[in-house]
């Protein structure tokens, strides 16, 4: 069942996990090491986290890769189920 509206995981990894720690962007780049373009790209959710950068997530704080994925997968197929009726696709049978 899918969460209603959930949260980009950028949006996540800002409130649990910089915040309470008040580490700044640039600090959390250059800990995970990637650019701060990169991770503020994620952090306004502009950018998704890929299995390189969940992987680098996972070291960071302690947490599992597979549960920064998922995030992930909720929040694009959200998104993709809001267009849902805009898709032009036949129900297929065998012949």
């Amino acid at each position: 069942m899918l969460m209603y509206n959930p949260p980009h995981p950028g949006e996540i990894l800002r409130e649990l996990c910089l915040e309470p720690l008040g580490i700044s962007v640039t600090a959390a780049a250059r800990g995970l090491g990637v650019s701060r373009k990169t991770l503020s790209s994620i952090l306004n959710g502009r950018a998704g986290i890929s299995p390189e950068m969940a992987v680098r997530l996972s070291i960071a704080f302690g947490t599992s890769s597979e549960s920064w994925l998922n995030q992930q997968l909720q929040y694009d197929l959200w998104q993709a189920e809001q267009h849902r009726d805009s898709l032009h696709v036949s129900k297929l049978s065998a012949a």
